[in-house]
């Protein structure tokens, strides 16, 4: 069994921590892009930057799930802050949808 030290930038290189960011991050330009060309008009239906959003915002639930079953009992103060930095891109990626009440 492999008994190297788990560092930060160690897990950061696993899929399971950084899929959950490019997810948000994605999600994120895709928001602003759509702003940028449609401006914030509420619309009758949701289009599909609104359904994309959605799918990559709830897609990474399982994937959160799983990077959490298995590195915190692993690491837990380097996949706490993973999780932190995961939190905080999805948080980021929201802030204009709750801002404009898209």
């Amino acid at each position: 069994m492999d008994k190297t030290p788990v560092t930060l930038g160690l897990m950061l290189r696993k899929p399971s921590a950084f899929l959950p960011v490019a997810m948000s991050l994605a999600g994120l330009a895709l928001l602003l892009g759509h702003l940028a060309i449609y401006g914030v008009a509420r619309e009758a239906d949701e289009g599909a930057a609104a359904h994309l959003w959605q799918l990559l915002m709830a897609g990474q639930i399982p994937v959160l799930a799983f990077f959490a079953v298995k590195w915190l009992p692993k690491a837990p103060r380097q996949s706490l802050a993973v999780l932190a930095m995961q939190a905080g891109a999805a948080l980021v990626a929201a802030a204009p949808v709750i801002y404009f009440n898209l």
